[in-house]
């Protein structure tokens, strides 16, 4: 039944990841990404595929305040790169294996230096020597993704206070809560989930993904504008829509880390508790347990060793206790947030693509 809800959107989505991917491969000669290590390191994401959802709702958005999408396209490249570039860091903060089923960067390129006979390296340095090129490529996809918004003035003729009010709010907005909310889930990671409280964890999910999700937005209602107007009634219901939409994206990101399909995910189930990842559910949870269970979540969480049975034993006492059923009400609230504001939009097939999309973040299983 999901499946065939969804068959349009995921059709009109994957006609515009294609086009931006194209795109972004097409310029990888002009950026001239030497050595070739680098050169596949800092494209290998873009070529596992992936659903690219910012690129397509910022086109979307484009088109439901009645501009042309494709003037828009250099800035949906560059917000996938932008995003592609977190995920290398991310994925070398997080120490993960896999991305999308596929070996993260710095583990592809450890296990290349390990088998490389041209170089002599112990496995300890192959390690080290893998996160360098992983920290790189991040580094030159993050300034190419600049030089595809500039795109937006050089082969578009959008005008120049546009582009460079796009550039800025990446570049300071987006960029510091991006690196904030990772920041806090590193420190939180760490921190006694006792002493946490539940605006802090939210306000770690908005920097980790709502920030980026509501500049998708922003952008291409902007672009579809033409206009410079922050405050313009369509941007920012535009931008109230995506931000609520990115945390509900998240708090369903964090379902799925602990109850989805490890196949259809493409990376380890449980790793969230491995990590000592403190989430909503994990609060919620910790809010109603009784000392035993308290105790039984705590000597659990961070274990990077923990079993698949032990793991199974945290998830049953989590439905137990409510965390996931709590978390899946939390983002069907922020969905209706986001659906609200968004109502200020005229009816148009983008705009219930946009509720087709809202609507696909919550009910996913990967």
């Amino acid at each position: 039944m999901a499946e065939s809800k969804f068959a349009v959107l995921k059709t009109e989505l994957a006609t515009r990841a294609e086009i931006v991917r194209s795109y972004i491969l097409s310029e990888t000669a002009a950026f001239d990404l030497q050595p070739p290590e680098l050169h596949h390191a800092a494209t290998d994401y873009l070529k596992y595929g992936g659903k690219m959802l910012r690129p397509g709702v910022l086109l979307f958005s484009c088109a439901a305040v009645g501009g042309d999408e494709a003037i828009a396209i250099p800035a949906a490249a560059a917000t996938e790169l932008y995003h592609t570039w977190t995920l290398v860091h991310d994925d070398i903060i997080d120490q993960d294996a896999k991305r999308r089923g596929q070996p993260t960067v710095h583990e592809k390129y450890a296990n290349w230096a390990l088998n490389n006979s041209q170089l002599e390296v112990s496995e300890p340095e192959a390690r080290h020597l893998g996160t360098a090129i992983g920290i790189l490529a991040g580094d030159v996809q993050h300034g190419w993704a600049i030089r595809l918004m500039t795109h937006l003035f050089y082969q578009k003729q959008v005008k120049p206070e546009l582009v460079l009010l796009l550039i800025r709010e990446m570049e300071t907005l987006v960029l510091n809560k991006l690196v904030s909310g990772e920041t806090l889930d590193v420190v939180f990671s760490k921190s006694k989930v006792e002493v946490l409280s539940a605006d802090q964890i939210m306000a770690m999910l908005w920097g980790k993904t709502g920030a980026l999700y509501e500049f998708a937005g922003i952008s291409g209602a902007l672009l579809g504008l033409n206009s410079v107007d922050m405050n313009h009634p369509y941007v920012t219901g535009i931008s109230t829509f995506m931000g609520r939409c990115g945390v509900a994206f998240q708090l369903q990101d964090d379902i799925l880390g602990v109850v989805g399909d490890e196949k259809k995910l493409g990376k380890p189930v449980g790793s969230d508790l491995r990590e000592g990842k403190k989430t909503i559910i994990l609060y919620h949870c910790m809010e109603k347990a009784t000392p035993t269970q308290k105790k039984l979540l705590l000597k659990t969480l961070g274990q990077p060793n923990l079993s698949t049975g032990e793991i199974e034993a945290v998830v049953e006492l989590m439905y137990e206790l409510g965390g996931i059923q709590y978390t899946r009400q939390l983002a069907n609230d922020y969905l209706d947030q986001g659906l609200t504001a968004l109502e200020v939009l005229p009816e148009s097939r983008y705009k219930k693509l946009l509720r087709n999309w809202a609507e696909f973040l919550i009910e996913r299983e990967y």
